[in-house]
């Protein structure tokens, strides 16, 4: 017999990888701004001004340094 929640688990999506700029570092959480204006808290190590990669509220590591090009479809 299967484990039924974990078959409902895998019909829900996964957890964004989202990509921000820290704006600022307070008691080990960082503030990160999106490219679209909004703002999150992550856990992780950063400095600020550095490019994350952000997942589920923990940053997981540095984003390259790449332009931001918005098209509208």
């Amino acid at each position: 017999m299967s484990n039924l929640y974990k078959a409902f688990l895998d019909l829900l999506p996964g957890r964004p990888l989202q990509v921000g700029t820290v704006s600022a570092i307070a008691d080990g959480v960082a503030t990160v701004t999106l490219p679209g204006g909004g703002v999150l808290q992550a856990r992780g190590n950063a400095t600020a001004g550095q490019r994350v990669f952000v997942r589920d509220g923990l940053i997981e590591g540095p984003a390259p340094e790449l332009p931001f090009v918005e098209i509208e479809v």
